[in-house]
């Protein structure tokens, strides 16, 4: 008997076509032309589910809520193995992120693109569609939460960042590596996470905007998202979660009007702590009411806190562990 699973398409590279010499239309192709392209696994079932056709720079959170809704229903199918998610890259760690902190099952959900067009020489379309079809109906990815299958990798969608423009080795996880490889249709695992966040979305996700921290950075885009309504603010400070100082009455203002604020840090590995104290200084920040975000880099951050002012009635610092 067959195994079954669902593969979702959303647009991207991995779906373009060529519309001029040297220029790209992302997202053209439908599931069912992308498939045919493909020398997709004959051992394996697979159902195409069309959900969009869009660059991922056009998908923002009511678009993520289409994905996470279209994966939900196919996931009513008990013969379903696993979920195969489309996407373009460069938005894809966030949508990846979003659907593993908003989607309680078991099965293995796989999300994928590509750096270059299906008819580019060198694409890496078809290897990695396959080899995450195989990822989604492997038992070991059981209770890991949404992976990212990249150039034969997989890693956790949590610490997955695209760090090249246009390599096909275009996603890495600094500091935490992968979870396992696909080697000739054979997928194996060295590692899974042991925790795994799941909120339940009871409100519209609110406004969430990243103000990234250099030095003499005043507190102009901070005013800019108290003015634009954020209800939260997340500061990409630097090395322990250091700001510059000319940015803490702004930000004093922006706790005080409600919005929840959390920094994070722009080193590709290591934590924010308390480590100084001066003003602009991680513990200062602490001091006056921010949140520390762990090791988290700002755009999950972002996401996370997007969730969870949707789903919890109070967000502090035990979210960020």
């Amino acid at each position: 008997m067959k195994k079954k699973i669902a593969l979702i398409t959303t647009g991207g590279t991995i779906a373009s076509k060529e519309v001029s010499k040297g220029l790209l239309r992302s997202g053209v192709l439908t599931g069912e032309e992308l498939a045919s392209l493909c020398q997709l696994p004959e051992d394996i079932e697979v159902k195409i589910v069309d959900v969009m056709q869009k660059p991922s720079m056009h998908i923002d959170f009511e678009k993520m809520k289409e994905i996470r809704d279209a994966i939900l229903k196919e996931l009513q199918d008990s013969t379903i193995c696993g979920i195969v998610v489309t996407h373009g890259t460069d938005s894809l760690e966030e949508t990846a992120y979003f659907l593993d902190i908003t989607i309680n099952d078991s099965r293995p959900i796989v999300v994928t693109g590509s750096q270059r067009s299906p008819h580019d020489i060198g694409t890496d379309v078809y290897s990695n569609l396959r080899n995450s079809i195989y990822v989604a109906v492997d038992p070991n990815l059981h209770h890991t939460g949404v992976v990212v299958v990249f150039n034969e990798r997989i890693y956790s969608a949590k610490y997955v960042k695209k760090v090249h423009a246009s390599n096909v080795q275009g996603f890495e996880s600094f500091g935490y590596g992968y979870l396992g490889i696909i080697d000739n249709d054979v997928v194996s695992i060295y590692q899974k996470p042991i925790v795994k966040d799941y909120y339940i979305m009871k409100r519209n996700i609110p406004r969430v905007d990243i103000i990234k921290c250099y030095t003499g950075a005043d507190g102009v885009f901070i005013e800019a998202a108290i003015h634009a309504g954020a209800k939260g603010i997340v500061l990409e400070g630097v090395g322990r979660g250091q700001v510059s100082p000319l940015m803490m009455s702004a930000i004093k203002r922006a706790i005080a009007s409600g919005i929840v604020v959390v920094v994070t840090t722009s080193a590709e590995e290591g934590k924010v702590h308390p480590s100084y104290s001066y003003t602009g200084s991680a513990h200062d920040l602490q001091q006056n009411g921010v949140i520390l975000g762990e090791d988290y880099d700002s755009k999950k951050a972002r996401i996370k806190l997007a969730v969870l002012l949707s789903s919890v009635d109070s967000v502090d610092q035990s979210y960020f562990k």
